[in-house]
């Protein structure tokens, strides 16, 4: 099947030689969606995370781009993240929070995705994110406890004890309705995240996100999706998770 031309594509993308994908700049209206990926060394495997959100996205033929926050990567994270499309930009303050208001403050689009680069998550389930926010949710939680959690994806502590427990508590004190508080896949609104006002620089920024989301009355839904074993080790996200003594969920 030949290849459509550039002119076919909805921005920011365009075809280039060997019909590779390329992001084009865009201004800030211009953008539906944008991905956003924390990242702390992770060359294995973010350029793959990187494609397989740019290939959904074009699939989707809906206007996005790829965001990477790099928190200090001292390999080739951000060399792999940029040949594979993805806009980078640096936050030098540590931390899984800090790399994700980041984002959610560099974010182009109308409505965000985020999740790890460490392909713990399937970055075509982002259509599904997508359509709940378009329907008018302002945080779509990912669960995987009502999807599936792959062998070795989760320690068991992690999955029957700290994840549970967590989530239990936040509901009782803020009434969430959420049955999977530290899912790292999440799509929320550009405006949602500006009225939550997120301050926590650590992994304690996944239940901050729920608990100002409960109490700021904004429509909070859930799909189900599955949790695959990292390829990689997610330093950002345990290393935040260490420091704030609040489980991580995948790591």
């Amino acid at each position: 099947m030949n290849s459509p031309a550039s002119n076919e594509l909805p921005l920011p993308f365009r075809l280039t030689t060997g019909d590779q994908v390329e992001v084009v700049e865009s201004r800030d209206e211009e953008l539906e969606l944008t991905v956003v990926m924390p990242c702390l060394n992770e060359e294995r495997t973010v350029a793959k995370c990187v494609e397989k959100a740019l290939q959904t996205i074009r699939l989707l033929g809906t206007r996005g781009d790829v965001l990477v926050v790099d928190n200090g990567s001292t390999d080739q994270s951000v060399e792999a993240a940029t040949l594979a499309g993805a806009r980078v930009v640096h936050q030098p303050r540590k931390g899984y929070g800090n790399a994700l208001r980041k984002g959610f403050e560099e974010a182009r689009g109308k409505y965000i995705v985020m999740a790890d680069c460490d392909e713990s998550y399937d970055f075509a389930d982002v259509p599904r994110f997508l359509e709940r926010l378009r329907a008018g949710a302002d945080l779509v939680m990912g669960n995987r406890v009502a999807g599936e959690i792959k062998p070795g994806a989760m320690p068991w502590h992690h999955r029957w004890i700290g994840n549970p427990g967590l989530s239990w508590f936040l509901n009782m004190l803020f009434r969430t309705g959420v049955g999977d508080s530290q899912c790292g896949m999440r799509g929320l609104t550009k405006e949602a995240a500006r009225r939550m006002n997120l301050q926590m620089p650590g992994m304690e920024l996944a239940s901050e996100m729920v608990i100002k989301s409960a109490v700021a009355g904004l429509r909070i839904e859930e799909i189900p999706i599955t949790l695959w074993p990292m390829a990689a080790i997610a330093a950002i996200t345990c290393a935040a998770s260490a420091t704030a003594g609040v489980t991580c969920g995948s790591c």
